[in-house]
This record gives C-alpha cells, structure tokens and sequence, in this order.
C-alpha cells in the first residue's frame, strides 16, 4: 500500500460507554511526571481495576485493585518500585530497564502476576512503552525538550528508531536521520473520566505541570448463545497543557470476538483515533493475522507475528493486553453463575 492510501485516522474516540450488564469491566492508567525536572529522574504511579457489573450498573462489585509507584532514570531504569497490595518480590525489578529486559525480569521476578492475569501484571508490562511515550509531554512545555546535555544523552535519549514499527520502515517521512520527526499530530481530547457513569473508571488522580498518563480499558462480557467472547478496548497516551486542557499523541479502539470454549481469537479490529504520523495507521492492515492466536499466548504470538515493521509498539500491546481475557471471563462466569 503506497503512503497515497493509507487507512483513515478518525480522531478522538467518544465518551467512555456506560457498563454493559454482565460484564467485567478492566482500567488502568499510568501517570508519569517529573518532581524534580527533566533530567532527572521520571515518577510514575500506576493504578488498575477490575470491576463487575452483573445486573444492577448502581452497584458493581470490585474484583481487583492493584497500584504500583516507581522511579525511573532518565534513561529508563529503575530505580525503586513498590506496588499495593504488597508483593514482596517486585524489588527484583530494581537495576532493569524498560523494554523486553524489564518484561523478562517481570516474568522471572513475578510469575504468578502472569499466570492469575492479574491488574498489576498489566501496569508492569506496560511500563515499558508508557516510559518510552511519557516525554513527549514535555514537547507542550518546553521548546527545547529534544535538546540533549551530552553525547551520552543523545544515544541514550534518542536512539534510532529506523525499523522499529511500521511508521519508522526505512524510508519513512516520518523520520529525520533515524530520529522520529518533531512534528507529531495531536488532538485535544477531554477527561476519560467526563461520562455519566461514577464507575466507568477508577479515580484519576489530578494532573498538574508537566505529566503523561497512559489509559486502558478492556471491556470482556460473553455472548451466551453464541458461545463467544466479546471484547471492546481503549487506549490513549495524553498530556495536559500549560492552558489546562489535554491532548492525545496515541489513541486506539479495538473489537475482537474470541471463542468461550477454545479460548481462541476469532477477529480483531482496531479503529486508529489519534496517531503521531501519517504512517502508523498502516498497522491496522495486518491486525487480522492474529485471527486463530489462543488468548493466552497473545503476550508473545503479537511479538512474534507483527515485529518490528509488520505492526504498531501501541497497536501491538493493546493487542497483548488481551491476553488476559481468560482470567477476566473465567470471573466473570462464576459471578454469573453465582
């Protein structure tokens, strides 16, 4: 497909939807700020949520809850991590840092976070992009954000990213001398948590200054008689403004419908919202090849199937993220039948 046709960018998804009746209903975010400027290091505090709504949307049943705080180097380690409720062996964490040596150092340091599929194992993997993403806020703030301090800095920094997704394939317009242009697209998008329904989300903490915050949301209810799981998604990396209001540099929906048996992906769509060039919708092109995939291997069947330039580092992890739709609707199945 030439650049001359490539899928359509919509713009900001609409309001978060009301909880649907039998469903379970998981959010997470993941803000990220700088208390002590920009070269220093980054705090994020992570938090997500597992809620049930069965057939009164007034009263749902919290499921889970976990939060996790950690400080990061600028060039991405980490420093110090905890999490709420306690898990004694997260400060095996200490001395990675953010990308696939973090991921591995998860599932050594905390397997049983991946196999129960649990809120916290979500924020944990996700700290790898959301790190990564998170300076962007800074582009609104600062206009001397890219500027490094040293030679060290700029490798460390600004790494190339030539082949890294399908935006950045070689020959990209979307990159000067390896390096992601600086003229991103954004829109403004309003509050996640601006909707009717007080338990469409968990409470998002008040950002002030400069600051980043990744969201999710993966909505799992199953379809009785068709024997189906049906999956709605969210994602979004936003940024408040010197002004007060937010914009969006990523932002995706995504449908996929999986069987309640097998446990096995029968579809999957993504709706490209906001993205920062004109190249990374191509990504949607080649989401379909996840078809078949069983659920749970998501988590490394996305990484082996759309690596590099055949997919999206965004699109890919929303697509991973599902890989705990099992857990979710093995709960959501006891409830119903309780």
């Amino acid at each position: 497909m030439s650049d001359n046709s490539l899928p359509i960018v919509s713009g900001p998804a609409p309001v978060t939807p009301p909880r649907a009746c039998r469903s379970i209903r998981r959010t997470s975010t993941i803000d990220t700020s700088w208390p002590e400027g920009r070269r220093n290091p980054m705090l994020q505090q992570g938090r997500a949520r597992d809620l049930l709504t069965l057939d009164d949307v007034r009263h749902p049943a919290l499921l889970a809850e976990d939060r996790f705080t950690a400080r990061l180097t600028p060039t991405r380690q980490i420093l110090e991590i905890s999490a709420i409720p306690p898990r004694a062996d997260i400060v095996g964490l200490v001395g990675s840092r953010a990308g696939g040596q973090l991921r591995r150092g998860i599932n050594d340091a905390l397997p049983q976070e991946r196999a129960q599929g649990t809120p916290l194992y979500l924020l944990l993997d996700d700290i790898a992009g959301s790190s990564l993403v998170a300076a962007w806020a800074w582009s609104h703030w600062d206009p001397e954000w890219r500027e490094p301090v040293s030679d060290a800095e700029t490798k460390a920094l600004r790494p190339t990213m030539e082949g890294v997704c399908i935006g950045f394939r070689p020959g990209s317009p979307a990159l000067i001398d390896g390096v992601p242009g600086p003229d991103q697209n954004f829109r403004h998008v309003d509050s996640l948590d601006v909707v009717d329904d007080p338990h469409g989300w968990h409470v998002l903490t008040p950002q002030q200054g400069v600051s980043a915050r990744r969201a999710r949301r993966i909505d799992v209810r199953i379809d009785g008689g068709c024997g189906r799981i049906l999956i709605g998604a969210h994602f979004q990396d936003s940024a408040p403004l010197p002004s007060g209001e937010r914009v969006a540099v990523h932002e995706y929906m995504l449908e996929a419908v999986a069987d309640a048996d097998s446990m096995t992906l029968l579809s999957i769509r993504a709706d490209p919202r906001i993205l920062p060039y004109d190249q990374c919708p191509m990504a949607i092109l080649n989401i379909g090849r996840l078809a078949g995939t069983p659920l749970a291997e998501l988590r490394d069947e996305v990484l082996a199937r759309l690596a590099r330039t055949e997919g999206c580092t965004h699109l890919n992890d929303m697509a991973r993220s599902l890989a705990e739709v099992p857990q979710m609707a093995a709960a959501l199945r006891v409830a119903l039948m309780g």
